[in-house]
């Protein structure tokens, strides 16, 4: 699988996140969607508006999608991982990430950031 067939709402996601768009951003996501990222977990679109104001963008980053690989569906959730290269003024500059996306009718019920 390619980024070419990654489910519209993940590219979406991507592009929202590149463009700075905020709103359109967490427009993504399912009213009671929740996401996890340096081991702590956001639930609900509000607080997915906070992770993203603060956590997401304490550092500027370039980030590239290699390659997806479906991952399955179970309740209701339809699942995908998405590997990334994210290059920037982080500790370290550069990281390889798995974001780990679960889709429930048309929205990203959950995304997780190990």
């Amino acid at each position: 699988m390619t980024t070419t067939s990654l489910p519209p709402i993940i590219t979406r996601y991507f592009t929202a996140a590149a463009d700075g768009d905020l709103d359109a951003l967490v427009d993504c996501f399912g009213e009671d969607a929740e996401v996890t990222d340096e081991d702590r977990t956001w639930h609900g679109r509000a607080e997915i508006r906070r992770w993203r104001e603060t956590v997401a963008t304490a550092y500027e980053y370039t980030l590239d999608v290699l390659g997806a690989e479906p991952g399955g569906e179970g309740d209701g959730v339809e699942r995908y991982d998405v590997r990334t290269h994210l290059e920037g003024n982080f500790p370290g500059g550069t990281v390889d990430l798995r974001y780990r996306f679960g889709l429930r009718d048309g929205r990203i019920a959950e995304l997780r950031i190990p």
